[in-house]
């Protein structure tokens, strides 16, 4: 079974995934996880966190001589900040625990309701694991999960096709061409006129002291049919990959394929026909269902697309109560982004990277590379040939 547990604070001494299940016989050099955490660290629109954290992954276990070697995978990201916090978040009784106190809660963040929750007075210990500087720690993970599925022939690519109110025209993502073009982008969008304009609404908002939120596309190509279940709720591919995107800080929607615009459609509109030809076995024409029917991957790409809303620390903040002194404030401000969606985008793809990965080994099992190579081959002739 493939899993994998974070843990770490914002502004303490460092992030740890560790990831269990990897098989044995992987090539997992630093460096192919050190550029997805850079990726996660650009973007247009970040705050000044960025400019202090060079994220990079130390690995402590699971790895000789740049192969998996079937143990757990241990990965340690150093918070640079740290240095600037170590009283304030001290383990033991020598903690500053009232000179970086918060006690306003932000409208729409978990500060108030974690509060609650777990009897906090100070919500500092909320929004310091609720931050999404924990996802540093997922996209460590992930790019783990990442290179086992580049390694059986899986690729995933990634863009932002809108932020605020401005939107990409539809562009198809391909493994090049739109996505290196989306990789050069400021804004990780593969339509230039509308990446400059992005970066345009993120300034405007930036000196308004606000921030936006926006919508992010991934696809994933050559997965095999069958990855999931229809047998079980919980099995479904569609489903988890969904709870997954959807688990992601400041995520409120997510779509496969033709998504919410599905509603509006026939039936005789929507769905894919079936073509059969000799040698390639059974194929869709159109993919409306966005590589997923009855819970299961058809073999066609994969389709989602993720909403994020804005991020709710602003710089003109909004209306809270002191939960100490019971009184109306401005809600707290702690140093933030004025966009993260591109950021956002990443962290999607190395989460969608993992559901999909857990499929694959649910489905061909096998504790080497070796092993799991072997039993796609033979699936893959018995899926053209069915």
């Amino acid at each position: 079974m493939l899993r994998y547990l974070t843990a770490g604070e914002s502004h303490g001494p460092s992030l740890t995934a560790i990831v269990d299940g990897i098989p044995a016989g992987l090539s997992l050099p630093a460096e192919y996880i050190d550029k997805q955490l850079a990726r996660r660290q650009g973007g247009y629109g970040r705050g000044g966190r960025m400019s202090i954290e060079r994220d990079r992954a130390d690995i402590t276990s699971g790895v000789r001589g740049g192969l998996t070697t079937g143990g757990p995978v241990t990965l340690v990201l150093a918070n640079k900040d740290w240095e600037n916090w170590g009283r304030v978040m001290a383990p033991g009784p020598e903690a500053d625990l009232k000179s970086r106190a918060v006690t306003r809660p932000r409208p729409g963040h978990a500060d108030l309701t974690g509060a609650v929750k777990y009897g906090h007075r100070d919500i500092r210990n909320v929004l310091e694991r609720s931050s999404a500087r924990e996802t540093a720690a997922r996209v460590a993970a992930g790019a783990v999960a990442r290179r086992l599925l580049q390694e059986l022939g899986v690729i995933l690519v990634g863009q932002v096709v809108q932020i605020g109110g401005v939107r990409a025209h539809a562009t198809d993502l391909d493994t090049q061409g739109p996505a290196d073009a989306a990789a050069d982008s400021p804004v990780y969008c593969a339509d230039h006129t509308a990446s400059e304009a992005m970066v345009r609404e993120i300034d405007r908002a930036r000196a308004e002291g606000d921030s936006l939120g926006g919508v992010f596309a991934i696809k994933v190509y050559n997965l095999p049919p069958g990855l999931g279940s229809y047998t079980q709720r919980d099995r479904t591919l569609d489903g988890r990959l969904a709870g997954a995107l959807m688990s992601i800080q400041a995520i409120k929607g997510v779509e496969v394929g033709a998504g919410f615009a599905a509603a509006a459609a026939r039936g005789s509109e929507l769905h894919d026909e079936i073509f059969y030809e000799p040698g390639r076995g059974f194929y869709r024409r159109t993919n409306n269902a966005g590589g997923i029917e009855g819970g299961m991957s058809n073999g066609a790409p994969l389709l989602l697309r993720v909403a994020m809303k804005p991020i709710p620390t602003l710089y003109k903040p909004l209306r809270s109560v002191d939960i100490k002194t019971r009184q109306p404030f401005d809600a707290s401000v702690e140093r933030s982004d004025t966009c993260a969606v591109p950021a956002a985008c990443v962290v999607g793809e190395a989460v969608a990277a993992w559901e999909l990965a857990v499929a694959m080994l649910e489905k061909f099992g096998g504790d080497t590379m070796r092993e799991i190579k072997e039993r796609i081959a033979v699936y893959r002739d018995y899926e053209k040939n069915f």
